[in-house]
């Protein structure tokens, strides 16, 4: 053990404090030191109540740190939040059900998750803003596009690297597929799409945002019974949430324009 250095200017002390921090990597620790110091002998704290002050920071720094690595990611194309969702302007939206979706639980135990509706009424923010959560609870989320998805897997098949493409989105925890039902999907695509939902089923989740009902889906998998196992895939042991038809966004938009006239 090192004998201890006695003695010691604060500036000295400060400097090997400093020098310490980047060699142990705290950030924090070497960031806040000087503030949580001075604060620290002002209110005459005790030194295990200052050392447990400075360990805390650190800690509460680096899960945020790691949340906002989780949530990049993800690759979100905008932040959508829980918190500024307007359950009012939805009543198809049960606040409860999304409350307790947001503890993540169906994550944990990889279940789908389904969210039906036209457009504008709040299923792709619905689907963000729960990935959002999730990666802040820890998991690992990848959120894509069905047709970017679906071209992706295509074109892994053709490079002979499907193999590592689907084990790589078998790493992560939730996956959240947007605009399923836009646009139609070849066979292969389809077929490929498949194969990655098969490797997720049971094991690691789901989250899906489209815009047709399931009876509408066979304008996406043109094939009837690829459409059926599809469905299965992404509704057995899942939740199932129906937006609606009448578009929020659009009474929004309407309603600022009238206040405007």
């Amino acid at each position: 053990m090192a004998a201890r250095r006695r003695g010691m200017t604060e500036e000295a002390a400060d400097a090997a404090i400093d020098q310490a921090c980047r060699m142990l990597r705290l950030p924090t620790i070497r960031t806040e030191f000087t503030g949580q110091a001075d604060q620290a002998a002002a209110e005459q704290m005790s030194y295990r109540g200052f050392l447990a002050e400075l360990l805390l920071a650190e800690c509460d720094d680096r899960t945020r740190r790691r949340s906002e690595r989780r949530i990049k990611a993800a690759r979100f194309p905008r932040e959508k939040s829980l918190r500024a969702f307007e359950f009012d302007a939805n009543e198809n939206i049960d606040p409860a059900t999304i409350h307790t979706l947001a503890k993540c639980e169906w994550v944990k135990k990889g279940q789908p998750l389904c969210l039906i509706g036209d457009s504008g009424t709040g299923k792709s923010h619905l689907l963000i803003a729960l990935g959002t959560e999730a990666a802040m609870t820890g998991y690992r989320v990848k959120y894509i596009l069905a047709t970017t998805l679906a071209n992706e897997l295509v074109e892994a098949a053709d490079e002979k690297i499907f193999s590592k493409t689907i084990a790589r989105y078998g790493r992560v925890d939730l996956l959240c597929i947007d605009e399923l039902g836009y646009m139609q999907l070849d066979r292969r695509g389809a077929e490929l799409l498949f194969q990655v939902l098969t490797e997720r089923e049971e094991k690691a989740s789901v989250a899906i945002a489209s815009n047709e009902s399931f009876s509408g889906w066979t304008k996406t998998f043109t094939d009837p019974r690829l459409c059926a196992a599809i469905v299965d895939r992404l509704t057995f042991g899942g939740t199932i949430i129906e937006t609606g038809a009448d578009s929020y966004r659009l009474a929004h938009t309407t309603r600022q324009l009238a206040d405007r006239d």
